[in-house]
């Protein structure tokens, strides 16, 4: 998880309201699957698209997948008339979701917790709810992913 520390930092230094979700959260839960890319759920608020820009522009975000040389300008207009964003960054891999299978920020924050990542606090979405989020998303990784989270939480439970 090591990779993620320069995004998570930026994001965090820079308070942008966003929940850490996907496989970092599910590694910072106790999962053992690796993943390659930091998936960050942010409020969707024109203040909070300022945040996101100083955080991230410096990090030089292009849209992973695109061909090189597309223009593309990571401002935050172009967050408000967009949702999610799947980034390729100097620091790795982010995706910027505005919304997910299982919902968006406000309605997924009080089903997270404060976090110490990277000697910096950020949310984290709980495992009971990353479980059903992905199982909401469908995706056959996300399946092989909830078998190992829901052993996780067997075990908590069992403590």
């Amino acid at each position: 998880m090591e990779e993620f520390r320069d995004i998570i930092q930026a994001l965090t230094t820079h308070q942008v309201n966003g929940i850490l979700i996907g496989g970092v959260a599910g590694a910072l839960r106790g999962a053992h699957r690796p993943t390659r890319d930091v998936d960050w759920l942010y409020r969707r608020d024109p203040s909070n698209y300022a945040k996101i820009v100083e955080a991230v522009a410096p990090l030089s975000p292009y849209l992973r997948g695109a061909p090189p040389g597309l223009p593309f300008c990571f401002d935050e207009k172009t967050i408000a008339a967009g949702g999610n964003f799947t980034l390729t960054t100097t620091a790795g891999d982010l995706d910027l979701l505005a919304t997910i299978a299982g919902g968006d920020y406000e309605s997924l924050l009080d089903h997270s917790d404060l976090m110490r990542v990277f000697d910096c606090e950020c949310r984290v979405l709980n495992l009971t709810t990353l479980i059903r989020v992905k199982r909401a998303a469908g995706r056959p990784k996300d399946f092989e992913a909830i078998a190992e989270l829901e052993r996780i939480l067997e075990e908590l439970d069992d403590e």
